[in-house]
């Protein structure tokens, strides 16, 4: 009877969790069903689900009208080039939070974690003008640090957590052993808190991916990502929801190849740890 009442649950929870799935994974379906239809048959009423002729028209005029492949460039060096310039600050920063602690600590995470409740509108202004004072409005490297300080705080905040759990014996022991700092930190730490820097990475990596706002407003030509792609296809002529759509599954495709590749990487990983 036991039995009988888990199979029931489990039955329920799997139904539930591929439902809300299937939920939140639907606005990302009808994308990339509608990148594939005529501007006609996007904007039909009722919408067309799969009864449509399938066409390739939309994939090839973005093709033509932008240069998908220097905004694609953009976009993975900005988001790339934050996150790693995020990691190599938040780390010894998480590592002194965790490791060697004041009586200020929690006040100091709890200030890092409260800058992201500022509007980042409130600070556009300042923010532009100094870009335009230093020459690097509608530069990379400026949108790599500027993201890199957006997400600074949520860096910490999680790697803060991960070191958390490493017990602090171990890193009196490499001491005792005649580690220095930056031997604890690269060869004792780190290696210990990967899957932690790994969530860490690929989390903000996403977020410097899809961040448009700044990237809207600090970029023009040079530096611009393909937030600034999808951008373009709004104009006042109205929106081309087809044309649309295939700007915007082009700018999501490699965002879920990743993430389906560290799935499948992930899931590995917890095998081979299972089979050890």
């Amino acid at each position: 009877m036991a039995r009988a009442v888990n199979d029931r649950r489990k039955l329920i929870n799997t139904t539930a969790a591929w439902a809300i799935g299937l939920l939140i994974f639907f606005p990302i379906l009808w994308t990339i069903l509608t990148s594939f239809k005529t501007e006609g048959q996007a904007i039909a009423s009722p919408p067309i689900f799969l009864g449509f002729d399938w066409t390739l028209e939309n994939y090839r005029v973005v093709m033509e009208r932008s240069n998908y492949g220097r905004f694609l460039w953009n976009s993975i060096i900005i988001a790339g080039g934050s996150t790693i310039l995020g990691l190599i600050v938040a780390v010894p920063a998480a590592w002194s939070m965790a490791f060697v602690p004041s009586k200020r600590t929690k006040d100091i995470l709890l200030w890092m974690l409260s800058t992201k409740m500022l509007p980042a509108v409130g600070v556009l202004y300042p923010i532009y003008l100094i870009c335009i004072r230093l020459g690097v409005l509608d530069n990379r490297l400026a949108l790599v640090v500027i993201l890199m300080l957006i997400n600074l705080p949520i860096i910490v905040w999680m790697l803060y957590t991960y070191f958390r759990e490493i017990p602090g014996e171990i890193l009196e022991a490499a001491r005792m052993d005649g580690a220095t700092l930056k031997e604890e930190i690269l060869y004792i730490l780190t290696p210990m808190a990967i899957p932690g820097i790994a969530s860490t990475l690929l989390l903000n990596f996403i977020l410097a991916w899809n961040e448009a706002f700044w990237t809207l407003n600090l970029t023009a030509v040079n530096a611009a990502p393909l937030t600034a792609f999808i951008a373009s296809y709004s104009s006042p002529e109205g929106l081309f929801f087809a044309k649309l759509s295939a700007a915007s599954t082009m700018a999501i495709a490699p965002i879920l190849i990743l993430g389906w590749f560290s799935q499948k990487q992930l899931v590995r990983g917890l095998t081979f740890g299972a089979v050890k």
